[in-house]
């Protein structure tokens, strides 16, 4: 029953499907009775499984994007409902994967008609790829939707999980991070930040920004979560045991758990530069509300993650640009700079704290690897160590240029 016209391209909070193609009467649905779920057809199923991550939104938005690929593939592509999926219509998922085809239906783009562009899910332009995904984003994917037809088993809608029956490659020891910036093309991206021009207000506005952000994320370690729904009210101040004043950055990380992070006076120093170059007093009190990245134009609100990650590819890109005019010999570190994307900064704090001589425990604590337990609520002492280590040993080191 195959037509690509029954159903259009949208996301799933708007999404319409036949009842043709529901999943009602799914050639793989449980046996009457059993199912524990209210669902009756595939979009409820879905959603009643995405319920379960409604708490942590990076795992809900990741996780709704798979499903909602998977969905959308099966009604508009192959037009059969999700749930009478087979084995063999999964390994055509796999290849579509790779190179969503055709492109005009699944990927969105620019308005220069190159592919990428990034809309929301609200707007007509916007489709469920923004092109062909990288292997790693492949294995993600299937990963993702593993785990989900497991559950949809599990709760008895569907009788079998066709993803099971997938080749899995053996599984190998974990690899070490590779996703970061050596010290010398970290170097270079500073270099960079430092030599934009500033002799008009946008371009001090900037050059403010692109300096704060590279410092936020590499002092820091920090998700682009954090970052992007931080606030400056998140920073406080608290006595250390020599009765000196510690600065620290409090954030909510993975499913939500806090931690705080040591905020070294370089830290503290570039917050005061980029506050007052943006008319702001020096330093932020506990009630503010004000994003610890600000907007350009518009609201003093918490930029989208998407937001965010485009001002980091942005400069990315910028020294990409910038290495590649000086010469074919910069090819290679060019190339790695437009891979790079924000996480690879933090990738790039714990590596450099690491290679540093900061102790693994702080790193661990800093980056939020394991969560607080109750007991570190009164280890001063030992937060106190942390925060000497940090702010000594990890540090910017910016040449300190003046405004234009």
């Amino acid at each position: 029953m195959k037509n690509t016209d029954l159903v259009a391209v949208q996301p799933v909070e708007s999404l319409v499907v036949p009842s043709a193609l529901d999943g009602r009467e799914g050639s793989n649905r449980g046996v009457a009775g059993s199912s524990q779920l209210a669902a009756d057809n595939d979009l409820d199923a879905l959603r009643a499984w995405l319920s379960n991550y409604a708490d942590t939104q990076t795992t809900f938005d990741n996780y709704r994007k798979e499903a909602e690929r998977l969905l959308l593939w099966a009604v508009v592509q192959l037009g059969k409902p999700l749930s009478s999926l087979t084995h063999e219509d999964l390994l055509l998922y796999k290849v579509f994967l790779a190179d969503p085809q055709p492109a005009g239906r699944w990927v969105s783009l620019r308005d220069d008609g190159t592919r990428g562009g990034k809309y929301p899910r609200g707007d007509e332009r916007w489709r469920p790829f923004n092109g062909p995904l990288a292997p790693a984003s492949q294995r993600q994917a299937l990963i993702i939707l593993n785990a989900m037809f497991t559950w949809l088993v599990n709760a008895g809608y569907l009788r079998g999980n066709p993803m099971a029956l997938l080749r899995q490659r053996a599984k190998r020891s974990a690899p070490r991070v590779t996703r970061y910036l050596s010290g010398s093309l970290w170097d270079e991206v500073k270099v960079w930040v430092e030599q934009l021009p500033q002799e008009t207000e946008a371009g001090r506005k900037y050059y403010a920004r692109c300096r704060w952000l590279t410092t936020l994320f590499y002092l820091q370690g920090m998700r682009i979560s954090e970052v992007a729904g931080g606030k400056m009210g998140d920073f406080f101040r608290r006595l250390g045991a020599d009765g000196q004043d510690q600065w620290w950055l409090e954030t909510a990380g993975k499913g939500g758990k806090a931690r705080i992070v040591p905020a070294s006076p370089e830290l503290m120093a570039e917050l005061w530069r980029y506050r007052t170059a943006n008319g702001l007093p020096a330093l932020p009190t506990r009630a503010e509300e004000i994003p610890l990245i600000l907007p350009f134009k518009g609201a003093a609100r918490c930029l989208s993650r998407s937001a965010v990650h485009d001002a980091i590819k942005g400069i990315f890109g910028g020294v990409a640009a910038w290495l590649r005019g000086k010469g074919t010999e910069f090819a290679d570190r060019a190339d790695e700079l437009d891979r790079a994307s924000a996480h690879w900064l933090r990738h790039t704090a714990g590596s450099h704290q690491a290679d540093g001589g900061v102790d693994l425990r702080t790193i661990r604590d800093n980056l939020g690897h394991v969560s607080l337990n109750t007991t570190s609520l009164y280890l001063h002492a030992e937060d106190d160590a942390r925060h000497r280590e940090t702010a000594t040993r990890h540090r910017m080191n910016w040449r300190n240029r003046g405004p234009a």
